[in-house]
């Protein structure tokens, strides 16, 4: 019998109809300067467009979930893994070719480390969404190093090890792969977290403006149907609307307003937070933009 493979890293990312943002994804992961062997596990959650034949060109491991749902594709990439590191990402992302090595440094310096996660940047989309993952991440990180966790983890720059985690909430569809995953880790040890080692992800989903994702997105698809199908222990709120199209501003007079609103509330606490957290602030994607510009 031929001896099943095992890796140090295996990378799940769930798939719903991500033709247009993939194929940059996978590159990035092919580029990646590392010593450690990792697979790259996409899971097909019903997609309609060229998602499969596309990650298929890439010969990385596909498999299908028909359960629709972020928390049930990382549920059937994970026990499909046959790694030591899971590591959670999504399908429109891209990463520096130090993503998968820092990874393992950090785990290699702290053993006693079960997860490890870092921020994100949207490579694109309205000033203020940038803004906005500053001052997210710079909170987690201050939050992290006061309590010694992070206070949130974003699911697409997110490493735990298999042994450490106990199954997806799949009563759960947004925060399911974040808060919920969060709890459980933290209750087994020690989660790390560093801001030197961002993704970079499409910021497509702003393209409604702050209000919609403030009030709909935030608190209605991703905090209310956390908690609740949590309470209740079934699906209450289903998933937010998808949207599959980068940002493109349509109405100019409402996006400076927007800009305005988020710059006259996050300034003065993007200034509280100050020391690494101005240093990670003031670093922008201008120096990946060139990476990422090949990957398009």
């Amino acid at each position: 019998m031929k001896p099943t493979r095992s890796y140090r890293f295996s990378v799940i990312i769930p798939c719903y109809n991500e033709a247009d943002y993939l194929s940059a994804t996978l590159k990035s992961l092919k580029l990646q300067k590392t010593s450690a062997n990792y697979e790259v596990i996409v899971v097909d959650n019903n997609s309609t467009d060229d998602t499969v034949s596309i990650a298929k060109k890439f010969r990385v491991k596909v498999i299908n979930e028909t359960i629709p749902g972020v928390c049930a594709a990382r549920q059937a990439g994970t026990l499909a893994a046959k790694g030591e590191i899971i590591i959670s990402t999504d399908a429109d992302t891209i990463f520096s070719p130090n993503w998968i090595n820092f990874i393992d440094q950090m785990f290699q310096q702290n053993p006693n480390f079960v997860a490890l996660g870092g921020p994100c940047r949207y490579y694109d989309g309205p000033w203020w969404g940038k803004s906005y993952t500053h001052f997210l991440f710079g909170w987690s990180y201050l939050y992290y190093l006061i309590f010694g966790h992070p206070g949130y983890v974003t699911a697409t720059n997110l490493a735990f090890k298999k042994t450490a985690w106990s199954g997806y909430d799949l009563n759960l569809m947004q925060g399911g792969d974040e808060l919920g995953l969060l709890h459980q880790l933290r209750s087994v040890g020690k989660v790390g977290f560093s801001l030197n080692n961002t993704t970079y992800t499409s910021g497509r989903r702003l393209e409604k403006g702050i209000f919609y994702n403030i009030f709909v997105t935030f608190l209605y698809y991703y905090l209310a149907a956390y908690y609740l199908n949590s309470y209740f222990k079934r699906n209450i709120i289903g998933s937010a609307p998808a949207f599959r199209k980068s940002y493109t501003p349509k109405n100019i007079p409402k996006l400076a307003m927007n800009m305005l609103i988020i710059a006259l509330i996050c300034l003065p606490l993007l200034y509280m937070g100050r020391g690494r957290v101005s240093t990670f602030i003031s670093d922008g994607t201008q120096d990946i933009r060139p990476f990422i510009n090949r990957l398009f």
